[in-house]
């Protein structure tokens, strides 16, 4: 008999860059939203997009196909900004990812998710949590802690807290 931790489902919110599934555990997300007016922030990574005006708070974007050293695509109306509160030393940070469009929410057993393999992989092993599966389908389940870096996640926490628009 198997145990009811083993069989437990977590829900996953996915999303598409290019031709690849992505999964990001519903925890950390807390709102999807259409693409607003972003800011550019002089002297960030190619990959940080700029900042939003979320209800007066300022939110750093991440573009998640650079960050992913994908090639960049232009935003379409199915593009999308998934704000995500990440843990940074033990504080949360909000930050919005971008993405080239949201798909749905789903749940997945943990013996659906298998750990990632050692070689062949896009992404570093610690940004990706395993491969999730979905009938026939496959879909990267992000770690998502581990998506931005501390510089990265410095920048969001310190836009937060002292910068109102």
């Amino acid at each position: 008999m198997q145990s009811s931790e083993h069989n437990k489902k977590n829900q996953y919110l996915t999303f598409t860059l290019g031709d690849e599934t992505y999964g990001a555990h519903i925890d950390y997300t807390k709102e999807v939203l259409e693409v607003p007016s972003i800011t550019k922030v002089p002297r960030t990574p190619n990959f940080m997009l700029g900042v939003i005006n979320l209800r007066g708070n300022v939110v750093p974007v991440v573009d998640v196909r650079l960050k992913f050293g994908m090639p960049p695509k232009n935003i379409t109306k199915d593009s999308a900004i998934i704000i995500l509160e990440i843990n940074f030393g033990g504080e949360p940070v909000t930050a919005g990812a971008l993405v080239d469009r949201v798909n749905e929410v789903i749940e997945l057993n943990r013996e659906s998710i298998e750990k990632p393999p050692k070689i062949g992989m896009p992404l570093s092993a610690d940004v990706i949590e395993g491969i999730g599966k979905q009938g026939n389908k496959f879909i990267i389940v992000l770690n998502i802690d581990k998506l931005f870096s501390q510089q990265e996640l410095s920048f969001g926490q310190n836009s937060n807290k002292e910068n109102k628009i």
